[in-house]
């Protein structure tokens, strides 16, 4: 004969077995989280300087090599220096830029707020030139997007950039992430020949066929028009928060005081 449970027992035992596996997932949550902040890290690094034209690094040793490439900075609305990371060591303040909040930072100087703070990595190409790198955020079709340009010691030539998604179509918007796309990148300018700002255009149908000049434009890729709008309006908003400290006289009179 079948055991009858009532529904008082059955309720019961639901909600225990509830409770044993929801603190067993935030048991194993928690004791996965070094490993999924490393693997962040990890991640961050490799793509800051795939930006600048490293390829194939170890992810064993990436930490070592990032570190002796890189100085990290972090500037204020007036492009001044609050923060000098180097070397394992602050050299000015108590901030890394590896650690700011981008997104934020990127809203309040959006929302007018005067307080907000840049972080800004100056990376060793293989050449042995000085490349700044400026973190991106932005959204595409159907998420966020964001990634890291390198610009040339010339303030103006872009010398590398990578792009990452959340969710973007798999064969279309995805495709923003792959080489093929993010090397159009490389040797456009971001200012025209008056010294103004223009930024990158990413064109539908390709920069041959449009009255872009090449030097301000890549081909966008085939289906995924909004995608591309997204990567060519993150680089225009994001890049204009840092257009004092890529003017080359503020930048020689201000920045490299500390440099």
């Amino acid at each position: 004969m079948k055991k009858k449970f009532s529904n008082t027992y059955i309720f019961i035992y639901i909600s225990i077995l509830v409770v044993v596996v929801a603190v067993l997932l935030s048991l194993t949550a928690v004791g996965l989280k070094p490993y999924q902040d490393a693997n962040k890290e990890i991640e961050k690094i490799h793509q800051i300087l795939t930006s600048c034209g490293y390829r194939d690094i170890d992810k064993s040793n990436i930490k070592n090599v990032y570190s002796n490439l890189s100085t990290e900075y972090v500037i204020n609305a007036n492009c001044e220096i609050v923060s000098e990371y180097k070397d394992g060591n602050f050299v000015i303040g108590n901030t890394r830029a590896f650690d700011i909040n981008e997104i934020k930072e990127y809203y309040k100087a959006a929302d007018g707020n005067k307080d907000y703070l840049l972080p800004l990595f100056v990376i060793k190409s293989p050449e042995g030139r000085d490349n700044y790198v400026i973190p991106l955020v932005g959204k595409g079709l159907w998420g966020k997007i964001w990634g890291y340009i390198s610009i040339s010691d010339d303030l103006n030539t872009i010398t590398g950039a990578t792009f990452s998604h959340k969710s973007e179509t798999p064969g279309l918007g995805a495709e923003i992430s792959t080489e093929v796309f993010y090397s159009l990148f490389c040797g456009k300018k971001l200012f025209n020949d008056k010294g103004v700002f223009v930024s990158i255009k990413v064109v539908k149908g390709g920069v041959i066929n449009s009255d872009i000049d090449p030097k301000h434009g890549v081909d966008a890729i085939s289906g995924a028009t909004i995608t591309c709008s997204g990567v060519e309006e993150m680089i225009y908003d994001c890049l204009q928060w840092y257009l004092p400290a890529l003017s080359r006289q503020l930048f020689n009179n201000t920045f490299n005081k500390s440099i």
